[in-house]
């Protein structure tokens, strides 16, 4: 199978040196070019273990109440390079999300039973990093809220890729569609609001959003608006999207999709966004051409470095349908979360219980 990328021969030192040169961005020179086609090789190879995680997944969610939806993505470089340059004490080698898969739960109990299918399983191969459940302690500065779980890939038969990790996200339609409204958003305002940047007024008004979103699950609300009755917080949401004419601005972002390619399932989709234009490319490509998948994301993102207005992201998560659902950011699509959000906000759902 063509996924199966060798990982580098280079050393661990060599390829968080590289990790540290892209950090400080000189893009144009032959240092930069080098490090970044390492840091590709090195992200590249993850595609293996996630598709190993992928499939456990799928296996344990076959006992879930309600649907579940599961994709898998290898992080965009610009946005590895983006946490390497803030958190200069972070490894390339270990960061923890360059391989992440997404399930999405119409029922917040499940979450819980898929956690303790993975944490309590001894007999499962792989080692245990940590676990971080941001559901029951939401991030208080952005409002952040699903499980994270993180792996050190294991395989006694093919330690190839033993240590590679593998982070695993687990949230709910409503956390899901909240946390796709935060990153569209921060894409139309070019403000990296999922990185925890950007205007004060727009990350305490997605922040508060969540902690409304929590009365509807009965999970904790965000620490900082805790003291907040229901009836208050959403007062409160009603107040702040009129200052910020936030559905509007929703409104008027979201965006007729150009190309939506194919609809057969391809295994990867590789989704290149223009913010400019507000248009979308798809590239599919089957199961034998990863290689070529990868080679594409590479040069589409070094496109974006170079400054275009482009951002590609590769994904797998079969059919386009499929691929809207989890990945709506990617499609500029925040309509689920404006119906969401007006129903609360409008007098009725105020008063409503």
């Amino acid at each position: 199978m063509s996924h199966n990328l060798p990982v580098p021969i280079e050393s661990k030192s060599q390829i968080n040196k590289a990790g540290k040169v892209l950090a400080q961005a000189n893009l144009f020179s032959q240092e930069y070019q080098n490090a970044l086609e390492l840091a590709n090789r090195w992200r590249a190879c993850h595609a293996y273990p996630i598709n190993t995680f992928q499939a456990t997944l799928r296996t344990k969610i076959k006992s879930c109440i309600g649907d579940v939806l599961v994709a898998q993505r290898l992080k965009r470089m610009p946005t590895i390079i983006d946490k390497l340059s803030r958190f200069p004490n972070m490894q390339l080698t270990t960061m923890q999300d360059i391989a992440g898969i997404r399930a999405i739960f119409d029922d917040p109990s499940d979450i819980n039973l898929i956690v303790s299918k993975y944490v309590d399983n001894k007999n499962f191969p792989h080692e245990f990093v940590g676990s971080y459940d941001y559901i029951s302690n939401p991030r208080d500065i952005d409002g952040y809220r699903s499980h994270h779980l993180v792996y050190k890939y294991r395989n006694k038969q093919n330690p190839t890729y033993d240590g590679l990790r593998v982070e695993i996200q687990l949230r709910t339609k409503l956390q899901h569609i909240w946390a796709t409204a935060v990153e569209t958003m921060g894409t139309f305002l070019g403000q990296a609001l999922k990185s925890k940047q950007g205007e004060k007024e727009w990350l305490d008004f997605f922040a508060l959003v969540s902690s409304a979103f929590s009365f509807l699950e009965n999970t904790p609300q965000v620490p900082r608006f805790s003291s907040l009755s229901r009836a208050e917080t959403l007062e409160t949401v009603a107040k702040m999207e009129q200052e910020l004419g936030a559905i509007e601005k929703m409104k008027n972002f979201s965006t007729v999709v150009s190309s939506m390619g194919s609809t057969k399932s391809y295994t990867y989709h590789l989704l290149v966004l223009n913010s400019l234009k507000h248009s979308i490319d798809v590239y599919t490509y089957d199961r034998d051409n990863f290689d070529s998948a990868m080679s594409d994301y590479a040069k589409f993102e070094d496109e974006a470095a170079k400054g275009s207005k482009l951002e590609p992201v590769l994904v797998s998560a079969g059919p386009m349908e499929n691929l809207r659902k989890a990945y709506p950011n990617l499609f500029l699509d925040i309509t689920e979360f404006e119906k969401t959000l007006m129903s609360l906000i409008t007098p009725k759902g105020i008063g409503g219980q």
